[in-house]
C-alpha cells in the first residue's frame, strides 16, 4: 500500500490546487467525491429555478466537475449522478420526446424502473438535508421537476427535433448548416447537462467551479456512510470505501488498480470471507489517491501506446523532470539553438545547459523531499497493473537522471515546434519511445513500443545496463538509409549513436575525435568521407539519387573491407566532376594512414561504433566546407 499512502500524502499538499484548470478542459485535482465528465449542453437558471437560457459547450470547454456517489463514479449499479447528468436522467419529458432511456438494466425491469427515478431520489434527499442542503442544488431540483428540460432546449435551438420527436444523427444535405449540437456529439440523446445558477450573494455561479457546493455534497454524501473498519493505509477507524475509482489515464479508462467485486471467480475466495478483509482502504484515501494520480498523469506523465502510463512526481507536489522525457522537453525550445539561430551552440554548452537545468530542481526539492516513479499498464479494460514502482530521495532522483543524460548523451538534430515551424538542436539521451521507434521502426506494433519503452525505465531509474537487443536493431535500422526517408534515417543515426555509446561505457566524444585509431571508428570516417564527396558531385550536376555509399551501408557494416574497395573505385568518376576532389582524397588518405594493416585487410563485421566515427565525421564535414578551397566542393547543401 506504499503507493497509495504516497499519492495520498501528495494530495493533502496540494490541496491548494484542488479544482484549478476545471475551466480550460484539462484533467484537475478533484474534491473527494467528485468525478468530471465532458458536458454538451449548458443550462443557466436563476435562484428560483426558472429557465433563462442554454447553449451548447465548445469541446475545449466540455470537461466539468461533478458531485458524484462511489457508485456512479464508477457507473455500476443505481448509475445517476447527483447534480448533473445526461438527457435521460434529468429530462423528465425525455421519453415524451422519443428518448429512449439507456440505464444497462434492460434485464431486471425493477432495477431498471428504479434506475429512472434514482436522480430525483437522490437530489431530493441533499436538499431536504438540514445542514448539507445549498440553494443551487435546489435551483436545479425545482427546474428539473417542472419536467419541460427538453421542451425548453428544443424551443431555443439547442436540441433539434423533428415531429416532437428527438433526431439521434444528423443527416447531412447540400446547403444546410449542421446544428452545433451535433458539432460536438453524434447522438443529441446522449447529451450532457451542467447548470449555471445565479444566486444573489453568490459571486460564482458555475456549479462546477463552486467550492462551496462541492462542501455541501461531501459533507452529505459522507454521512450517508455507515460502516467503518481499520484503513490499510492510515491505521485509524475510518468509513470505508465500496468502490474504488477509475478513469486514472484517461476520461475512458474502466480500468482500476483496486477492485475486489468478484464474488463468483476467486479474487478473494478462499483466502478471505468478504471483500473488505482482502483489502480494507478508507473511503477518503482512495478517493485522494487516485484524484491525485489522475491529476499527475494529465499533468506531467507519459502516456504511451496500448494504454501505458508512466509518471513520477515529488510528494510535495512540485513539478520535477519526467524520466520519459528527452532535453528538449526538459530544457524547452526558448533554451535551444534552432536552425535560424546566427550562433549553434557547442554541443559541450547544450550539455551543461541541460545539467544546470536539473541541478536547479534539487535546490528547489532538496535533499530529502520524496520521490516516487510509477508505471501503470492494463491487459483487460477492467484490470490495472503497477509495471513499475520505486521510492527515492529528490537527490538521488536527480542524479540518476543526469547520469542518464550524461552518459547517453549525443547531438540530436530533430527537435522540432509545431507552432513556429523550427528545428532545434539538442544534447543528451533521447526519450525511450523514440528510442523504441529507432530501434523497431515507425509502424511497430504498440506491444513492442510498450515493452521497450518499459525494459527502458531501470536503465534510467536503476542504472541499469542498456539491453543488447535495443542497440543492436537501433545499429542495424541506421545501416539502412535507403529504406526510410532522409529526416527519419539521420533521427534513427543520432539515437544508435547514443545507444552505442551508452552501452558500451566508452567516453565517446561527440565532436570527431581525430586521434582516434580504432578500426571500426576509421572504417566510418571512410564511408562519410566517401559519402560525402559523391554528395558534392551530384549536388553540382543536379543530380537527386542516394550516394553509392548510402546503397551500400548495410553490405558495408557485414563486410567493410570487400565493400570499400567497391566503393572507393565508384569514386573516379565524381573526383573528376570536382577537379580531383583534392581536398577529400587528402582526408581520406589521412585517414586511411592510421589504420593497422592487420585491422584494415580484417573483413569482420563492424560494431556500432562505425556509426559513431561516420556521424562525427559527417558533421566535421559539413561544417568545413571553405577547407575544400582548391575544389568546386564549396556549395552548401
Amino acid at each position: 500500500m506504499s503507493w497509495i499512502q504516497k499519492l495520498y500524502e501528495t494530495y493533502n499538499n496540494s490541496e491548494e490546487l484542488i479544482g484549478a484548470g476545471s475551466d480550460d478542459n484539462s484533467v484537475p485535482l478533484l474534491p473527494i467525491c467528485h468525478t468530471t465528465q465532458k458536458a454538451q449542453i449548458e443550462i443557466i437558471l436563476d435562484h428560483d429555478g426558472d429557465f433563462q437560457s442554454a447553449r451548447v459547450i465548445p469541446k475545449i470547454d466540455a470537461r466539468t466537475i461533478i458531485p458524484s456517489s462511489e457508485r456512479a463514479a464508477g457507473r455500476t449499479h443505481i448509475n445517476a449522478y447527483a447534480l448533473s447528468d445526461k438527457l435521460q436522467y434529468v429530462a423528465k419529458d425525455y421519453s415524451s420526446y422519443g428518448g429512449k432511456k439507456k440505464s444497462g438494466f434492460e434485464k431486471n425491469l425493477a432495477e431498471k424502473n428504479k434506475d429512472e427515478t434514482y436522480y430525483y431520489e437522490q437530489l431530493s434527499e441533499w436538499c431536504s438535508s438540514q445542514d448539507e442542503k445549498h440553494p443551487k442544488a435546489i435551483a436545479v431540483l425545482k427546474y428539473v421537476q417542472k419536467g419541460t428540460l427538453i421542451k425548453d432546449l428544443i424551443d431555443r435551438n439547442i436540441l433539434i427535433a423533428n415531429n416532437d420527436k428527438l433526431l439521434e444523427s444528423w443527416n447531412k444535405e447540400k446547403g444546410k448548416e449542421i446544428p452545433e449540437i451535433f458539432k460536438v456529439i453524434g447522438d443529441q440523446t446522449e447529451a450532457f447537462v451542467r447548470w449555471i445558477v445565479e444566486v444573489p450573494g453568490i459571486n460564482c455561479s458555475k456549479t462546477w467551479e463552486d467550492d462551496s457546493l462541492w462542501k455541501s455534497w461531501i459533507s452529505f454524501y459522507t454521512k450517508t456512510k455507515v460502516a467503518k473498519s481499520t484503513c490499510y493505509v492510515t491505521g485509524h477507524e475510518q468509513f470505508m470505501a465500496d468502490q474504488h475509482p477509475k478513469k486514472i489515464r484517461n476520461d475512458g479508462d474502466g480500468a482500476k488498480l483496486i477492485s475486489s467485486n468478484d464474488t463468483s471467480g476467486f479474487t478473494f475466495r478462499g483466502r478471505f470471507l468478504d471483500a473488505d478483509q482482502a483489502c480494507g482502504v478508507g473511503f477518503e484515501v482512495t478517493q485522494k489517491a487516485h484524484s491525485a494520480l489522475r491529476w499527475l498523469i494529465s499533468r506531467q506523465g507519459y502516456k504511451g501506446r496500448d494504454g501505458q502510463a508512466i509518471v513520477a512526481w515529488a510528494t510535495s507536489g512540485d513539478i520535477i523532470p519526467q524520466p520519459t522525457d528527452d532535453p528538449l522537453i526538459i530544457l524547452g525550445f526558448d533554451e535551444l539553438p534552432s536552425d535560424k539561430s546566427e550562433t549553434v551552440a557547442t554541443a559541450q554548452e547544450l550539455a551543461l545547459k541541460l545539467k544546470k537545468k536539473i541541478k536547479g530542481y534539487n535546490k528547489k526539492l532538496g535533499d530529502t523531499t520524496g520521490i516516487v516513479v510509477m508505471g501503470l499498464d492494463s491487459a483487460t479494460p477492467g484490470r490495472m497493473s503497477i509495471t513499475f514502482y520505486k521510492e527515492l530521495t529528490g537527490s538521488d532522483f536527480l542524479h540518476r537522471l543526469d547520469y542518464w543524460h550524461e552518459t547517453s548523451s549525443w547531438i540530436h538534430r530533430y527537435g522540432y515546434d509545431k507552432e513556429t515551424k523550427r528545428h532545434f538542436t539538442f544534447v543528451g539521451a533521447p526519450a525511450p519511445v523514440d528510442i523504441a521507434m529507432a530501434a523497431y521502426g515507425l509502424k511497430a506494433d504498440d506491444r513492442i513500443i510498450k515493452v521497450t519503452v518499459a525494459r527502458l525505465l531501470p536503465c534510467i531509474i536503476d542504472g541499469q545496463s542498456m539491453p543488447r537487443d535495443i542497440v543492436e536493431s537501433a545499429v542495424k535500422r541506421a545501416c539502412k538509409p535507403i529504406v526510410m526517408e532522409e529526416w527519419e534515417w539521420n533521427k534513427t543515426l543520432s539515437i544508435a549513436c547514443s545507444l552505442y555509446k551508452k552501452y558500451s561505457k566508452e567516453d565517446f566524444t561527440m565532436c570527431l575525435d581525430e586521434n582516434k585509431k580504432t578500426r571500426d571508428y576509421l572504417y566510418g570516417r571512410l564511408l562519410a568521407i566517401a559519402d560525402r564527396l559523391e554528395g558534392q558531385a551530384l549536388y553540382k550536376a543536379k543530380e537527386k539519387r542516394e550516394t553509392n555509399a548510402a546503397r551500400y551501408m548495410q553490405l558495408f557494416a557485414e563486410h567493410p573491407f570487400k565493400t570499400w574497395r567497391q566503393i572507393e573505385l565508384a569514386l573516379s568518376p565524381y573526383k573528376a566532376r570536382l577537379g580531383g576532389a583534392h581536398y577529400f582524397t587528402k582526408l581520406m588518405d589521412e585517414v586511411m594512414c592510421k589504420f593497422v594493416i592487420e585491422d584494415f585487410n580484417s573483413d569482420k563485421a563492424l560494431s556500432g561504433e562505425f556509426l559513431l566515427g561516420y556521424h562525427c565525421q559527417r558533421a566535421k564535414l559539413w561544417k568545413d566546407n571553405s577547407n575544400a578551397k582548391d575544389d568546386d566542393s564549396t556549395e552548401q547543401e
